[in-house]
């Protein structure tokens, strides 16, 4: 078979990205490789046949990370990939967010997304090269589509907006902005930031939107000379007459209700009725019937919530009464609570209208971090948020099955909300875990979850930035007419256009989420959303500070206590100890747990403050040099009739003669000193040998160490040797391994 290798190039802020179509996967609806620097995606789209009695539309976005695609082995029992990681799923979710809007309304054939990672650079992002592929690959294929969209990632280094920085430079970046767009508009945000304010902000989304338009160009080109046929989809439409008669039976009882009941809980018996009684008489009309005649109760229930849709849109947006009858900007009942929960670390409680969550903090210690199995550059992290949605927050029942994508996603918004608020390891080496259970919803539970993680944490005394706020807005967009509304609740989510979710502090954004149901949204609805969104988060953040204004100044009574000391790399073997045996008898004696960074950090953790202490003094001890004119407290562990043998340090001995045993004359050293003794001693000498000499008589008399060493220079030259017999460090086997073991990295022990 002759292949038709085609390739494309578009050069964006100086660096090509060549599309090529044509030698793989010829079978499929249409395929493509898209690569930037040594990084390369496969992108392929197929639709299959429509599922019948599909209420939905079946579209499934995979991506697929390939460890070999970084030259890597995967870890675990099977070394072989297994269920994708959480940065997986999150690039799956931002294509899927980007591509599902612009397919034909009542779609029903199933369209199948795979994403794989041939090749990685360590160096350029995959999620929205993800997002070019998979756009030009429905654009090429037989599936109807609405495309094409493109995506750019902004950086905001040195105070300027870098169009797809590296790995490496986003280091710097205090912004890290995904956008994806038509030629049009907007249709995709994902976002975290650290404190950026609205301005540079809406400069970076404008500036995305305009850097696409060249990659949209070429797919439009692509397309032209190459792309198949478009197949007719199959739609699950309802009938114009059903619709027709639905709208007659229900649009004017729906109005009465709205108009009526503001509450959610009050309208929904009539609401309930008013369906129920719709529903019974089509059953009635459908037993009746011949089967030619029968109409899908499926379909009325779809006309009836389209119905609805219409009623509650109209209502806003031409009459600006929302559902619980709040205007555009207002926002639902807020509260917020601390300290809820006994014995954890730190707990918040964050309520805004019916949506109610509530986070607690946990701290740990470094080794407790969370080792990633990626392709990222990243290979752990110490901050970490989890988000539950149990069925009762909404009043249902069923199975608990783990994490979906959804609980996935706004896991990770809500910990991109914070991550720049967290202080630097340096200053505070707790690993973080939050968890957000969301006890009631009907909204926003994401930035619920924002509020409540700020809560916990100060509860809990870690010292962030600044708090952080969250709210979720919506859009109703009807011809021209335009309602951008402040804190929606659940049926202005389900019915309206739009999600966009904000956080921030008082100082500026942490964190942008958009997703839309049309085509895209224009510059100037952003530049309201963001003015309307920051008005609403200062007024959270007011209400946050009523129940704690900054972080508690000390820590809960059962987090553990942590130290930390910086030694020199060569010390890292003698606190180890052969087998780990130091560190096991360190975390035995004193109930701790030690971790050992490879570049010398040592952290001691434990319930009780004191024992940290004083494990970590022992450590000190461990890799503390001797210095001449120095006292110690020592034991004796040996005695020869010249002197006796003195462990000052742990693993270093010296040597007291027994003219320096005591301030006056001594016969023999056994009349002095016995083995296991402890005794107070000066260090007067170190030869260039590591050969330690101490005295006694010094500290007895007073004498400083210029006068000790003269007052020895009379007596006898014998010595001790260190323990270790090498001042320079820990000795090496014949391999060059540090005799003792342990791992340099973190000790296990």
């Amino acid at each position: 078979m002759s292949l038709d290798i085609r390739e494309y190039r578009c050069q964006v802020a100086g660096k090509d990205i060549i599309i090529e179509t044509g030698r793989l996967a010829q079978q499929a609806g249409g395929a493509v490789t898209v690569r930037m620097g040594d990084t390369m995606l496969f992108c392929s789209a197929t639709m299959g046949s429509p599922r019948p009695g599909l209420d939905f539309f079946p579209l499934s976005v995979d991506y697929e990370e390939k460890m070999y695609a970084g030259g890597r082995v995967p870890g675990g029992f099977f070394r072989r990939e297994g269920r994708p990681s959480e940065g997986a799923i999150l690039t799956s979710r931002v294509i899927d967010r980007t591509l599902r809007p612009l397919f034909p309304k009542n779609m029903r054939n199933d369209v199948q997304v795979i994403l794989i990672s041939l090749s990685h650079d360590q160096e350029h992002h995959v999620d929205m090269l993800g997002i070019i592929a998979a756009s030009t690959a429905l654009m090429i294929s037989d599936i109807p589509w609405d495309g094409p969209v493109a995506g750019a990632r902004i950086g905001y280094i040195d105070g300027e907006l870098r169009v797809n920085p590296t790995y490496s430079e986003m280091k710097s970046s205090t912004l890290d902005l995904r956008v994806s767009s038509t030629a049009d508009a907007i249709n995709m945000v994902e976002c975290n930031a650290d404190q950026v304010s609205e301005e540079i902000m809406l400069e970076a989304l404008f500036m995305a939107q305009e850097t696409v338009q060249g990659l949209i160009s070429l797919q439009k080109r692509i397309r032209e000379e190459i792309g198949k046929e478009k197949k007719a989809p199959a739609v699950d439409d309802i009938a114009p007459e059903l619709l027709a008669e639905v709208r007659s039976r229900t649009e004017k009882p729906l109005q009465d209700i709205m108009d009526t009941y503001v509450d959610r809980n009050a309208r929904r018996a009539p609401l309930s009725e008013l369906k129920a009684g719709l529903l019974g008489d089509f059953t009635q009309r459908n037993a009746a019937a011949d089967a030619a005649e029968q109409v899908s109760l499926k379909h009325v229930e779809r006309a009836y919530d389209d119905v609805m849709k219409k009623v509650v849109r109209g209502r806003i947006i031409n009459e600006g009464i929302r559902p619980d009858g709040r205007d555009y900007s207002s926002l639902r009942a807020l509260a917020a609570d601390v300290g809820l929960v006994p014995r954890v670390h730190g707990s918040g409680m964050f309520l805004r209208g019916e949506t109610q969550v509530l986070t607690i903090a946990t701290l740990g210690t470094p080794r407790e971090a969370q080792f990633l199995d990626g392709l990222s550059p990243e290979d752990d992290k110490r901050y970490m948020h989890h988000y539950n949605f149990p069925p009762y927050s909404t009043g249902e029942t069923y199975p608990l099955r783990g994490p979906r994508r959804r609980e996935i996603g706004h896991g990770a918004l809500a910990e991109k909300a914070l991550l720049s608020m967290i202080p630097p390891e340096e200053e505070f080496p707790y690993v973080l875990r939050l968890v957000s259970e969301v006890m009631s919803s009907n909204g926003s539970t994401s930035m619920a979850s924002v509020c409540g993680s700020t809560l916990a944490l100060m509860d809990a005394g870690v010292p962030i930035k600044n708090p952080v706020g969250g709210i979720a807005m919506g859009l109703i967009k009807e011809g021209d007419k335009v309602a951008v509304l402040t804190d929606i609740q659940g049926m202005e989510d389900h019915l309206g256009d739009m999600d966009f979710k904000v956080a921030g502090t008082v100082a500026g954004i942490t964190a942008l989420q958009m997703d839309i149901k049309i085509a895209g949204v224009t510059r100037d609805t952003m530049r309201q959303a963001l003015a309307q969104a920051k008005e609403a988060r200062l007024q959270i953040l007011e209400v946050m500070a009523e129940a704690i204004a900054q972080p508690r100044g000390s820590l809960s009574d059962f987090a553990p206590r942590m130290e930390s000391i910086k030694i020199s790399v060569e010390k890292i073997g003698a606190v180890i100890g052969p087998g780990g045996k130091n560190v096991r008898a360190l975390q035995d004696e004193h109930t701790v747990k030690v971790d050992i960074q490879e570049d010398g950090l040592v952290y001691v953790a434990g319930e009780s403050g004191a024992e940290v202490m004083r494990a970590l003094e022992k450590i000190k001890a461990m890799v503390e040099d001797p210095e001449i004119g120095q006292i110690y407290t020592g034991r004796v562990t040996r005695t020869e009739n010249y002197g006796a043998f003195v462990e000052f340090l742990p693993g270093t001995e010296g040597m007291v003669h027994v003219s320096q045993l005591a301030d006056y004359h001594v016969k023999s050293v056994e009349d002095e000193v016995s083995v296991g003794d402890e005794i107070m001693v000066m260090v007067i000498n170190i030869d260039g040998t590591g050969r330690v000499r101490l005295s006694r008589q010094a500290v007895l008399e007073g004498w400083d160490a210029e006068e000790a060493m003269r007052r020895d220079a009379a007596g006898s030259r014998g010595g001790g040797r260190r323990g270790g017999g090498d001042r320079r460090g820990p000795r090496r086997d014949g391999g060059g391994r540090r005799s003792g073991g342990g791992d340099r990295r973190r000790s296990r022990d």
